[in-house]
């Protein structure tokens, strides 16, 4: 990647994080995976320590807000609801949509199996981001930088909460009609070699086929054909019992 367009990316980058870094060497740091840096040690340090801060001030960050928003919550619905928010998964989603994703450094070897450890490495980014705005300004525009990210919490955890645990809600949706042994989830097939196979998986319920889907575990092609069951949820699919 040459220079100039590596110069256009991080200033994209700053423009959808909506916040210009008056130290650039913060956020470059914050990019940067330690494979990168095991490669090219002379470009400066890898984000490790970043991720470490900016964990710790993310989670802050929501408590913070979550705790003034939600008066009447109970302790335990406050850090439900943070976890929930906080989860790997939609970090990694939007890190992608600030386009973050298009400006880590990676080593050589670390871009080809990228895309299964894609998640992970989105999350540690853009904790380490969340530091690097931190030491580069201060708490209050940290805060302020990081919850216009998330948009309303409380909007913003219904619809995470939603989405999160897609076998339970396919259960609690099925076990009062049909009983408990009415959902199976069954392989139909595995490709890729064995450093980055992926599965598939179709989930039947009485027998019917009601949805299917891909992850890079056998875990998550349930999660995924649990969740295309509840989107795609129709009588014609789980017959009305007679």
């Amino acid at each position: 990647m040459g220079k100039d367009n590596i110069t256009n990316r991080l200033a994209n980058l700053q423009e959808t994080l909506g916040y210009r870094f008056k130290h650039p060497e913060y956020l470059k740091q914050s990019l940067t995976h330690p494979s990168h840096h095991s490669q090219y040690p002379e470009e400066g340090d890898h984000n490790q320590r970043l991720e470490f801060l900016g964990d710790a001030l993310l989670s802050a960050i929501l408590a913070a807000e979550l705790f003034n928003r939600l008066p009447k919550a109970r302790e335990g619905t406050l850090t439900r609801n943070r976890a929930i928010i906080a989860n790997g998964s939609y970090l990694a989603e939007m890190a992608s949509h600030l386009g973050i994703e298009t400006c880590i450094q990676l080593s050589e070897s670390e871009k080809k199996n990228f895309t299964r450890s894609r998640n992970s490495i989105l999350e540690d980014t853009i904790e380490a981001i969340v530091a690097a705005i931190y030491l580069d300004s201060d708490w209050e525009t940290t805060r302020k930088t990081v919850l216009e990210w998330f948009g309303d919490l409380e909007e913003k955890s219904d619809e995470i909460i939603h989405g999160h645990n897609p076998k339970g809600r396919l259960q609690e949706l099925v076990q009062p009609k049909f009983g408990n042994d009415a959902i199976e989830y069954t392989m139909t097939g595995e490709t890729g070699p064995d450093h980055e196979k992926s599965f598939k998986v179709d989930v039947m319920i009485n027998g019917n086929k009601a949805g299917e889907g891909l992850g890079y575990s056998k875990k998550e092609a349930e999660e995924n054909a649990a969740r295309n069951a509840l989107e795609v949820w129709t009588e014609k699919i789980v017959p009305k019992s007679q």
